[in-house]
């Protein structure tokens, strides 16, 4: 059986803003809030053969080279509801930005295919009761930050389920 690493590619949220966003998630209950830091998803959960990550990194430094830093401006709560019970702080600014990065991130020895269409967003609850999305949509209604992003992460899901950063990826000039 051939070793398998499950990566994922994010840009994470700086502070102080990231640690508002994890206590708040925290607070809602959601299981994988110990685990998995606020950020921005380019790649969800994907497994890759272990062998294979040289090349990943490789793509993902070609991917960085190619993009140019640019401000993200999250103001905000969304839902994915009915659909998913999910909520999230919006990406109001840097909207393009995500979903060019994502495309390209998502290519090559990352293709895969999506169950939903990509939106950048923040999620802060998921796997929570009705009442615990709701009172996470009405805390973060008024939440606002504007930051830099001048790259992003490769993250690895280890045993424990925690994302742990790998490697980041620094925007070309």
């Amino acid at each position: 059986m051939k070793a398998v690493t499950t990566v994922g590619v994010a840009i994470p949220i700086p502070q102080p803003w990231g640690r508002q966003l994890d206590e708040a998630r925290a607070r809602t209950g959601d299981p994988q809030a110990p685990h998995v830091p606020s950020h921005v998803t380019l790649l969800g959960p994907t497994e890759v053969a272990a062998e294979r990550m040289d090349t990943v990194e490789q793509h993902l430094a070609r991917a960085a080279a190619d993009h140019h830093a640019f401000e993200i401006h999250l103001r905000g709560s969304g839902t994915f509801r009915p659909v998913t019970e999910v909520v999230f702080v919006t990406v109001a600014r840097g909207i393009s930005e995500c979903e060019k990065l994502e495309a390209v991130v998502r290519s090559g020895p990352l293709q895969k295919e999506l169950t939903y269409p990509y939106h950048p967003h923040v999620t802060v609850a998921q796997s929570v009761p009705t009442e615990a999305l709701d009172a996470v949509f009405e805390e973060l209604a008024d939440f606002e930050a504007r930051f830099a992003v001048a790259g992003f992460t490769l993250y690895t899901h280890d045993a424990d389920a925690t994302w742990r950063p790998r490697r980041e990826f620094g925007f070309g000039e």
